[in-house]
């Protein structure tokens, strides 16, 4: 089950490097979203720390680190959430630095957004299909440090049909696993 949800997670992450990229405002990010998808490698998982596992693989001739945690509760309970994550990943290849993203294992309502909830502070992010990413770049690294710093981590989402969800994740091991894959090349 978990290689399952694992391979799900690395196509997500594929898919949505793409998509965040295509968001971006920097040319160069918009003109690799033109170009095919390099062939990449299965993940390879360096380490697990305690709820978050690091974890890296080959795209083309760089190299993608990422770090995934998988929530401990889901809301509302009897409904079907499909496979969630929550991702940190670093593509030193495209000059990204632990950029998170919210993989939803459904499509989200058009429009709507994603509101990552750490110890009562907030930050929302944009979506497409089923991800979200930080909606201000420039809010990624005080996200990422409310993860390290954080005891409690609450995304918040609305699906296509208009079922507002809401998912617990531990931060156990965020930290170790984020200072795991800070060498990624």
């Amino acid at each position: 089950m978990f290689v399952r949800s694992l391979a799900i997670a690395l196509s997500l992450v594929v898919v949505g490097a793409g998509i965040a990229s295509a968001q971006s405002k920097k040319p160069a990010a918009q003109a690799a979203t033109q170009q095919a998808a390099p062939a990449s490698s299965a993940p390879t998982r360096i380490q697990q720390f305690q709820a978050w596992g690091a974890y890296s693989y080959k795209s083309g001739a760089s190299t993608v680190c990422y770090v995934l945690s998988v929530p401990t509760e889901k809301k509302p309970a009897g409904i079907d959430h499909g496979e969630n994550f929550f991702i940190v990943s670093q593509r030193p290849g495209q000059n990204i630095s632990y950029e998170p993203q919210a993989m939803m294992g459904y499509t989200v309502k058009d429009g709507s957004k994603i509101e990552v909830v750490i110890d009562n502070k907030s930050f929302v992010m944009f979506t497409k299909d089923k991800a979200g990413w930080v909606e201000n770049a420039a809010q990624e690294p005080a996200l990422v440090a409310a993860m390290k710093g954080g005891h409690s981590m609450t995304v918040n989402a609305t699906s296509r049909k208009g079922t507002a969800t809401s998912y617990s994740y531990s931060l156990s091991g965020i930290s170790a696993s984020l200072k795991q894959i800070e060498a990624c090349k």
